[in-house]
């Protein structure tokens, strides 16, 4: 009986590996953990991003609701990562960091790992405060990992890297074993928010976070850019307060042309812009002549 157990646990393992769906195992490449937004409207996780190169997981751009079970079918190692990014501190793109550190205490990690997000603005928390109300030993929603805070208990420390959101000009976040991070701020109504640019093999990567897509200096960030993530959750005739926290179609499509960008690669999908997404397609299609693509959950991109 404990024979077959076992057998049968092996058979269990196997199936669990074959369903991983990491990126090819050499070269660069995006793969979207989460392509939706904050209603379950959309069978879609929330937004995360990783980049891979030669096979290892390198950077989490933001761990939306549900990026924590992709990160998990992708086949990804907590132990790989370099840096999480934090575009923001809504909960489709922060909420999973919790659980994502709880299973840190069941891997080899020991080494710190960065996590950048911005500072603080309107009426949200800077970076620290935030960790602190999530992991702070006393008065923390999850206490009982406070050690993601100093490094004990059996947890690696995260090393914040809290960001001003100047929208002039970007800022160097790091240079690590062959990666250029740099990051900038980009206006998401009232919320703190920041972009981030990974240069890395002469290849650029831009992800655009939420934005409204009427920062200039971030559009000259994002140029020739070999991928660009940018959010379509809003459709053309989307209200003025949608308007003032996202891009629309025809926004989107004049900046990544007048950047130069050679591949669009469009996330953040909600069931208001899915529904129209041929249409918003064949208007961003008019105006930029670069790669459109249409992102899902799991699926790997190259720069172009």
């Amino acid at each position: 009986m404990a024979r077959c157990t076992f057998i049968i646990l092996l058979m269990l393992l196997a199936c669990a590996r074959a369903l991983a769906v990491g990126c090819a195992p050499h070269g660069v490449q995006v793969q979207v953990l989460g392509s939706g937004g904050p209603i379950a409207d959309d069978a879609r996780a929330s937004s995360g991003y990783l980049l891979w190169v030669d096979g290892r997981a390198r950077v989490l751009v933001d761990v939306g609701g549900g990026s924590f079970l992709r990160f998990g079918e992708a086949g990804a190692r907590i132990e790989d990562l370099d840096l999480i990014a934090l575009t923001h501190l809504h909960a489709d793109h922060a909420a999973d960091l919790p659980t994502l550190v709880k299973s840190g205490y069941f891997s080899d990690r020991t080494r710190p790992l960065s996590l950048s997000g911005p500072a603080a603005g309107a009426d949200f928390p800077g970076l620290a405060d935030f960790l602190s109300a999530l992991f702070g030993a006393e008065h923390g929603a999850f206490r009982y990992l406070s050690g993601a805070l100093d490094g004990s208990a059996g947890l690696f420390r995260l090393q914040a890297i809290e960001l001003a959101t100047d929208k002039s000009r970007p800022q160097r976040l790091a240079s690590v074993d062959g990666l250029k991070i740099d990051a900038i701020g980009v206006s998401h109504g009232p919320v703190p928010a920041l972009a981030y640019r990974i240069t890395v093999r002469g290849l650029r990567f831009v992800f655009g976070g939420d934005q409204n897509g009427r920062d200039p200096a971030f559009w000259r960030m994002a140029k020739s850019a070999n991928l660009l993530v940018m959010g379509l959750p809003i459709p053309e005739d989307a209200d003025p307060v949608a308007r003032r926290l996202h891009a629309t179609p025809s926004l989107i499509a004049a900046g990544a042309a007048g950047a130069g960008v050679r591949q669009l690669l469009l996330s953040h999908l909600m069931a208001r812009s899915l529904s129209g997404l041929p249409q918003h397609l064949a208007l961003i299609q008019h105006s930029y002549p670069g790669l459109v693509r249409v992102a899902q959950d799991l699926g790997c991109y190259a720069g172009q």
